[in-house]
């Protein structure tokens, strides 16, 4: 069988190229000509360079595959120009899934994001199946995830065998750039996180969430969501099993809402001046004002999504971090 995996030099598409390449599955990674490509190249992943926004590239990538994992995406909480992010995220999964529907794929996976779904500043717990509209979504990220989600129904019902994954909050080794939770991490571990804001997230093991996109072709219903997940948790908690692995103090100042968001609002205006990206994304500091729990019975009765410890993922994590060079070896 042979694959392609969008998004492949990524977090969670590097795991996803990883684990079907332990299945014996022939891999083909889309990325751009600057993107990390040694580790693919070590699992034996056949590399196509281009460009989400070429549909001629996608195309080319697409011919000849049995599954397409879309897993690419332009993920940041700040952008000096949204419409490229819009031309990533809405436009390249048009892309895909136009060529995987026109060269007959038999099952493609998009990954979306639990950013899309409902969150709540009260902490309920939100599933797949919880209303939710554009207007809801904070930021061009996640508007521009919102509206993917769309393109992919849209050919779901033209005929594409298309399954929406829906990742919370993934943890664990290989996280290069870092994604912000890594970066979390990082920050922790050099001591450079003296406080934390009261909010809460789903986290979940990277592994398992790669786990969850192979499962999710072989048994995930056409059309059908499923959030890859596993357990809630306030940032404060996940700051405390970060202590436990590290044996580093845990922040115990709470930052107030109100002034850090007029912080925020002055970084923004001075972003727009300037082009320089805020220190403090206002659109982060947004999102924190919800909590982002859900429900992930779906993924793990359905598809029978592992549920591995979140505290091993996060040592694992910042295993990772230190062999690499993220943490001077005095820290931690």
């Amino acid at each position: 069988m042979k694959a392609l995996v969008t998004g492949a030099s990524g977090f969670i598409g590097y795991h996803v190229a990883r684990r079907l390449r332990e299945e014996g599955v022939c891999v083909r990674a889309l990325v751009r000509r600057n993107s990390p490509v040694d580790d693919l190249r070590r699992l034996g992943v056949t590399l196509f360079f281009g460009d989400l926004r070429d549909a001629q590239a996608v195309r080319r990538s697409v011919r000849g595959c049995d599954q397409v994992y879309h897993v690419a995406a332009d993920y940041r909480l700040w952008v000096p120009d949204p419409g490229v992010m819009y031309a990533v995220n809405v436009g390249g999964t048009e892309n895909v899934m136009r060529a995987a529907l026109e060269t007959g794929v038999s099952r493609v996976v998009h990954t979306g994001s639990v950013g899309t779904l409902a969150a709540s500043a009260e902490g309920r717990i939100a599933d797949e199946e919880t209303p939710v509209t554009l207007s809801d979504m904070v930021g061009h990220y996640k508007r521009s995830k919102f509206l993917a989600n769309r393109v992919v129904q849209r050919y779901v019902e033209r005929g594409l065998p298309a399954v929406i994954v829906h990742p919370s909050t993934p943890v664990g080794p290989t996280d290069r750039k870092p994604t912000p939770t890594g970066k979390i991490i990082v920050d922790f571990v050099n001591g450079r996180m003296p406080a934390y804001l009261d909010t809460g997230l789903n986290f979940v093991d990277v592994r398992d969430v790669a786990a969850g996109h192979l499962l999710a072709a072989r048994r995930g219903r056409t059309g059908r969501a499923y959030i890859l997940g596993h357990r809630n948790m306030t940032l404060r908690r996940f700051f405390e099993v970060l202590s436990d692995v590290t044996a580093r103090p845990a922040p115990r100042v709470r930052l107030p809402y109100g002034p850090l968001l007029a912080a925020a609002h002055l970084n923004a205006l001075f972003s727009r001046l300037t082009g320089i990206a805020p220190l403090i994304p206002l659109t982060g500091v947004r999102m924190a004002r919800k909590y982002m729990y859900f429900d992930c019975r779906r993924a793990v009765t359905e598809l029978g999504l592992p549920q591995h410890p979140v505290e091993d993922a996060v040592a694992a994590a910042v295993d990772w971090f230190r062999r690499h060079g993220y943490v001077p070896k005095a820290c931690g």
